[in-house]
């Protein structure tokens, strides 16, 4: 067995709660929804004057060091008109925005593991790169009997989104998904 020891406080205080969330321009809502709690909760923090414990400890050491996390995690308002989530199972890995009709493609990343970004180590997809990704999330046009799987669907001729809306873009023994908003 592993005695690890780590560089984490054993405990926080609501004054350094305040700091943090004051650093990072949030109010108690906001940093509320941030963290997954309640607002309350954090006026309890930071209007408290006992050590604090548990999560948000390790929480409030990571954003002390990295006051930009939360802009990293940030979900950028959808200025065109599709917006697909590229998932790894309940985590999202890349937001694609598209507009077909003008064929603009903007994408977020949320990790750094190529590996799991919907265009790998490419940050500015064209148009044809996100039709080859999102083809690739769906069964081949060229597939044994295409058309009897289309019918399955419900779907009158092969068109990917349409295909993802029916299937999430889920492959067999794949952990990988998209979530389709319009």
């Amino acid at each position: 067995m592993h005695n690890r020891k780590y560089i984490i406080p054993a405990y926080t205080t609501g004054a350094r709660i305040k700091e943090i969330r004051s650093s990072l321009h949030m109010t108690q809502r906001e940093f509320a929804e941030f963290i997954g709690t309640s607002k309350p909760t954090v006026e309890r923090w930071e209007a408290g004057s006992h050590p604090i414990t548990g999560p948000v400890v390790l929480l409030i050491e990571l954003l002390w060091r990295d006051r930009f996390l939360p802009e990293k995690l940030h979900v950028p308002a959808n200025r065109l008109k599709l917006r697909l989530y590229y998932m790894y199972e309940d985590s999202v890995c890349t937001i694609i925005d598209v507009d077909e009709m003008s064929q603009r493609v903007e994408i977020k990343n949320y990790t750094d593991d190529i590996l799991f970004r919907a265009f790998g180590k490419n940050t500015e997809p064209t148009f044809t790169d996100y039709e080859e990704f999102i083809e690739s999330r769906c069964f081949p046009r060229t597939r044994d009997k295409v058309k009897l799987e289309l019918e399955h669907l419900g779907i009158p001729f092969y068109d990917p989104i349409m295909i993802i809306e029916k299937t999430q873009g889920r492959m067999a023994e794949d952990h990988f998904w998209i979530k389709l908003e319009r």
